[in-house]
């Protein structure tokens, strides 16, 4: 996707998901197939250990997965609605500072727009890997995506 297009998308989701907002997650990349979303360290959202509360990183794995449905899917929103159908984490280490999402699409665009294109509702993954700025691996996350086609 061309860098226009990436701002539009980043901006317009920041916008609509304000608790994302509220936790300060920033974008770090955004392409088709591709989104890198940043969590900054913050006092006020740390655990009883001293690092990011799960719902924070959570949220941070989520809204990584919005990004890459909506920035992926973008030209189909007219016909269909993203939805996430269901999701999965494990949290592998503590982590400490900044968190990084990194979430990629487990099926091919392709193959989602030509189930869509059948009058069927695809599904697909999007799988999220957590990790801190040393590049250490602090949790795992798997949304299910749908794109429920618009009634007629």
């Amino acid at each position: 996707m061309d860098a226009e297009t990436a701002e539009t998308i980043k901006s317009g989701f920041l916008a609509s998901v304000p608790f994302a907002r509220t936790l300060g997650v920033t974008f770090s990349d955004l392409d088709h197939g591709r989104a890198v979303m940043r969590l900054p360290d913050n006092v006020d959202h740390h655990n009883h250990v001293g690092g990011p509360h799960a719902g924070a990183m959570f949220t941070l794995a989520e809204s990584a997965s919005g990004a890459i449905v909506v920035g992926t899917f973008s030209d189909q929103l007219e016909r269909a609605v993203p939805l996430a159908v269901s999701a999965e984490i494990r949290y592998l280490k503590l982590a400490m500072g900044d968190v990084t999402a990194e979430a990629t699409l487990g099926r091919t665009r392709d193959e989602v727009v030509a189930e869509l294109d059948a009058g069927k509702r695809p599904e697909f993954p999007v799988d999220i890997e957590l990790r801190t700025d040393d590049g250490t691996v602090t949790g795992r996350m798997t949304v299910l995506w749908t794109l429920r086609p618009n009634r007629k």
